[in-house]
C-alpha cells in the first residue's frame, strides 16, 4: 500500500489530487462537525466522500490508500467507524482495518471489527484483519484461530503482523497446526506451504 501522501498523490492526476485535497479538508473538519452538529443532523459528507472515493481516485491501491487517508485524518469516533464498516463494500471494510491503528478506538471495539472480518472468507479483508492492530490487541486464542484462517483462505502468513514474535514456543498453536494438517491430510487435500513455516517458528523460543 502506498504509505505517505506524497505518494499517494504523485500517482493521482491533476482532477483526482484536487477531489482528494477536498474530501481531506471536509475530513479535517469532522471533529468540529461532531461536536456542533444537533443529533440527526444526517451523515458528514467526509462519510458520504469515503464511499465514492472508488469513482475519482483510480486504480484499488491508490483508493485504499486515499480512504486510509481520509481515516487518519478524520479520527473519526466508535459510531462513525462502526457505521462506515457495517455499510461499507469489501474494499471500504478493508481500509477501515488498515486504519484501525491509528483510529482513537477503545481495544474492544476495534477487536470487533478485526474478528468479524476473521469470520469471513474474504482473503483481502483476512489480510488486512491480521494486521498490527491485531497482533498488539488480539488473545492468544483468537490470534492462533486468525493464524489458522490464514491458512485455511489460502492468505499468506507473510502478512500477519508480530507473527515470529507471537508464534515462538506457542505450543497449543503447535497443536493446532499439527490437528490441521492431519485433517486436511485424512481428506486429501494439501496441506499449505505456510504450515510447516509457522510450525518451525513455535519451535523457536519453546
Amino acid at each position: 500500500m502506498l504509505t505517505t501522501r506524497e505518494e499517494l498523490f504523485a500517482c493521482l492526476d491533476a482532477e483526482g489530487a484536487a477531489w482528494l485535497d477536498s474530501a481531506l479538508a471536509e475530513a479535517r473538519d469532522a471533529g468540529r462537525t461532531r461536536t456542533e452538529a444537533p443529533p440527526g443532523s444526517g451523515i458528514p459528507r467526509w462519510e458520504l466522500l469515503f464511499s465514492t472515493a472508488g469513482r475519482r481516485c483510480g486504480p484499488s491501491p491508490v483508493v485504499e490508500a486515499a480512504r486510509v487517508l481520509m481515516l487518519h485524518t478524520a479520527r473519526p469516533d466508535a459510531d462513525a467507524v462502526t457505521r462506515l464498516y457495517e455499510r461499507g463494500t469489501g474494499a471500504e471494510r478493508r481500509a477501515v482495518l488498515l486504519a484501525l491503528p491509528c483510529l482513537p478506538l477503545p481495544p474492544e471495539m476495534g477487536v470487533r471489527l478485526v474478528e468479524d472480518a476473521l469470520r469471513t472468507n474474504d482473503g483481502r479483508l483476512v489480510a488486512a484483519a491480521v494486521g498490527p492492530y491485531a497482533a498488539a490487541h488480539l488473545d492468544a486464542h483468537a490470534w492462533r484461530h486468525a493464524v489458522l484462517k490464514c491458512l485455511f483462505t489460502g492468505v499468506p502468513v507473510a502478512v500477519v503482523a508480530g507473527l515470529a514474535d507471537r508464534a515462538g514456543g506457542d505450543v497449543e498453536l503447535a497443536r493446532m497446526l499439527r490437528d490441521f494438517a492431519r485433517e486436511r491430510g485424512a481428506a486429501g487435500r494439501p496441506v499449505p506451504d505456510d504450515l510447516s513455516h509457522v510450525l518451525a517458528l513455535t519451535a523457536e523460543g519453546a
